[in-house]
């Protein structure tokens, strides 16, 4: 069983990012909304999906957002894996979780994104 990237299904934006995942980045990790996974089987729930996007690898530990991606990217077969890597160094990886935290709250204003795609604050 390969990685699971995990991504909101009903977001625009989030939909766009991961189809550009798809065509773009080589990587053998499935690519599949929250709302078609067995979340479970995944070790996941409903709340941490609705939190961030999740990436499980079987006997890992379940990473979500920046954190994430930078997983999914480091899976890639091609030029993407540097980009991963940089994400995990101490002073990138300090950022990336407010500039997450901005895209998420800021998705529905994004290319791509509609009303559908907005956040309710915590």
């Amino acid at each position: 069983m390969s990685a699971t990237f995990v991504y909101d299904g009903d977001c625009a934006f989030c939909t766009a990012c991961a189809r550009f995942v798809e065509r773009r980045v080589p990587t053998a990790a499935r690519i599949v909304p929250w709302q078609r996974a067995d979340l479970a089987a995944l070790g996941l729930t409903r709340e941490q999906c609705l939190e961030a996007v999740q990436y499980a690898a079987p006997g890992r530990p379940v990473l979500a957002g920046p954190d994430a991606i930078a997983a999914l990217l480091r899976s890639s077969h091609a030029g993407w894996r540097p980009v991963g890597g940089a994400l995990a160094l101490p002073g990138l990886g300090a950022l990336s979780w407010p500039v997450y935290r901005w895209i998420a709250r800021h998705r529905h204003q994004l290319p791509g994104g509609t009303a559908a795609c907005a956040v309710p604050p915590p």
